[in-house]
């Protein structure tokens, strides 16, 4: 049995297939350039791409449906390889050609259309390239064929400008979240705890999405982790591992801290067995009752390794949370939108019982015992919980939910900032500022939205709302 813990392609460049276009009547040079310049920008962003030679069709470019029809069949060649399509229009273009590629090559994957600027000082015949004009020929054919795109910030860019290596940035994150979700496995680790109705969703229309759920009874794990001994190699790096993890207070038994290792093994193991992106389990109260210590630790440690784990059997939040984590890069946090901070009206505060990964937290985290159900079932059964406050800095937040009345997805997106302000309560902290917060909570409230979220470090809204309205087709609410 392996002790590889499994993880997809977020943290493998994107792989692009990569389209210049030409006329032919057009300075060739600009194709030439335009192809050069293309590849030092990925190359710059660490990206990977498959072009065709320079001499296998004039110029290196695209202009015809002959040039179409060998890109296509390359490109084909490379389907489970490509991830996007960057478009590139030296100068007008050939439109007819650039949607037959896209057409003949079968490819279901986000696409980047970029034009090139004219230099006022060289638009005469030799040096005109019209990319301006091009680019308005080349979408209305992408929109008469179905077929979804992506823009770059200004309608033309410099290749070689920071502007579009952003846009390349940005793009690159929009097709791994796409590819990501469209292919998302997810472990369902026991029954959602009885009262959370709240947390209920649609398999099927999950599925239909191209979401797999994959359950299993909490017994199978838990006897699972009943049955590895504390000389399992596995359980002695994991041990290590947790003791590197955060600061363990002297007053916590080294048995609680060994039931936390193994268990911590045995969701590993299942997690790689079935292949599973991430994971949602059942966290209290039975685990603490039945086995003898919490599962937060557990899951926060997953969630460092862009492997995120939600709470109480929540899918739909932590595929929420591998969204994010897909579109940052970035460890998600899950929390839920928990109590006002005073009377300040664009103030909320964020809180979970204690499974924020270390780097979500942002600062030393301490692993000690669950406060409530400690008092409640004997802090003996509660190891396992990450204590601190989450460190200023900007955040994005996200949650998808299945809408089973109207039989959709519906989600919405926002963007904050975590906040120094204290708040005097234990467990996962995280004081947030929210323009117009009233609005938002109304919108969360009327669409029957859970109480849960998922927030990750840095600013990254835009890409999940791209992601979401040109290719994924779900209903999101952008809050502003």
């Amino acid at each position: 049995m392996s002790d590889h813990v499994w993880t997809r392609a977020i943290e493998i460049p994107v792989k692009f297939g990569l389209i210049v276009s030409s006329r032919a009547f057009f300075n060739s040079a600009h194709a030439v350039n335009a192809r050069n310049d293309l590849k030092k920008q990925l190359d710059l962003l660490k990206h990977e791409y498959f072009i065709l030679g320079d001499k296998d069709t004039p110029n290196g470019a695209v202009e015809t449906l002959s040039d179409a029809k060998k890109y296509a069949a390359f490109f084909r060649s490379h389907r489970d390889e490509i991830d996007g399509i960057i478009v590139s229009l030296a100068n007008f273009g050939d439109e007819i050609a650039v949607v037959e590629t896209i057409e003949r090559s079968g490819l279901k994957v986000p696409i980047l259309i970029q034009a090139c600027n004219d230099d006022l000082a060289h638009v005469d015949v030799k040096g005109r390239r019209d990319a301006y004009c091009g680019k308005l020929s080349v979408c209305n054919n992408l929109y008469q064929c179905g077929i979804a795109w992506t823009d770059t910030t200004e309608h033309t860019e410099d290749i070689d400008s920071d502007l579009f290596r952003d846009d390349l940035d940005k793009f690159a994150r929009i097709c791994r979240t796409v590819k990501g979700l469209r292919s998302a496995r997810i472990g369902a680790i026991g029954a959602r705890p009885g009262p959370f109705r709240t947390v209920r969703y649609s398999e099927k229309l999950l599925q239909a999405n191209g979401i797999s759920v994959t359950t299993v009874d909490l017994s199978e794990i838990l006897g699972n982790a009943g049955r590895i001994g504390k000389d399992d190699p596995a359980v002695k790096d994991k041990l290590g591992a947790i003791e590197a993890y955060g600061t363990i207070p002297n007053i916590i038994a080294k048995h609680n801290i060994l039931k936390q290792a193994a268990l911590s093994v045995a969701i590993d193991r299942w997690m790689a067995e079935n292949e599973c992106d991430a994971s949602a389990i059942q966290c209290w109260d039975s685990v603490q009752n039945n086995y003898g210590c919490a599962t937060c630790l557990s899951m926060s440690m997953m969630g460092e390794k862009l492997m995120p784990s939600a709470c109480e059997t929540d899918v739909t939040g932590v595929i929420s949370m591998y969204a994010l984590a897909l579109a940052t890069g970035n460890a998600p946090g899950f929390l839920d939108w928990n109590n006002n901070y005073g009377y300040q009206k664009d103030m909320v505060v964020g809180t979970h019982c204690s499974n924020f990964p270390k780097s979500f937290m942002g600062s030393e985290i301490e692993i000690s015992n669950l406060d409530i159900l400690g008092e409640t079932i004997g802090k003996e059964k509660c190891f396992g919980a990450i204590k601190g406050h989450v460190a200023p800095g900007e955040f994005t937040f996200f949650r998808m939910s299945t809408d089973d009345r109207k039989g959709e997805i519906r989600s919405y997106v926002g963007e904050g900032t975590f906040t120094s302000d204290p708040f005097p309560m234990d467990g996962g902290i995280a004081v947030c500022r929210i323009a117009d917060v009233r609005e938002l909570m109304r919108h969360i409230t009327k669409n029957g939205f859970e109480h849960h979220v998922a927030m990750a470090r840095t600013r990254r809204a835009d890409v999940l709302q791209e992601s979401i309205e040109t290719y994924l087709g779900w209903n999101i609410y952008r809050h502003e």
